[in-house]
């Protein structure tokens, strides 16, 4: 089983060096089930919109898992694991903003997959060319 502190070097192998979206969400998805060790619940994001964190407008598309750590059956903090595609804000894309969650006492995670895949969120961009991808955790 993963822990928490060995998810972003998982997801990067799983992943490997491909930088193609509909792979990165295969690998995001099957790794979406799996389950971490400590993890009482398995939470997922998927969240996109232009936003200026740079000082530059880009287009965010990412995919976030995220994690509840506990020290010794205490709250300590979270941590989320991104998997980021970072596009040129073309008109269209500038046009789509979104941040759906699944929390798995909430149902089946195949529903919240579905329920992204037909998105126009989600479909748009799958079709254009990312100017930058990477997987990273942070805390939060």
């Amino acid at each position: 089983m993963v822990k928490v502190e060995q998810a972003e070097s998982y997801l990067k192998n799983k992943i490997g060096d491909s930088s193609d979206i509909a792979k990165v969400w295969d690998e995001f998805k099957s790794f979406g089930k799996e389950l971490v060790e400590g993890e009482d619940e398995i939470a997922l994001n998927f969240q996109c919109g232009v936003y200026d964190f740079t000082g530059q407008e880009f287009f965010y598309f990412e995919f976030v898992r995220q994690f509840s750590i506990y020290d010794e059956n205490e709250y300590s903090h979270m941590e989320q694991l991104h998997c980021q595609f970072i596009f040129e804000p073309t008109e269209e894309l500038r046009k789509l903003k979104t941040d759906e969650w699944y929390f798995d006492s909430e149902g089946d995670v195949e529903d919240f997959y579905a329920k992204t895949e037909n998105l126009e969120e989600f479909k748009l961009p799958m079709k254009e060319k990312p100017i930058s991808f990477s997987v990273f955790q942070e805390k939060v």
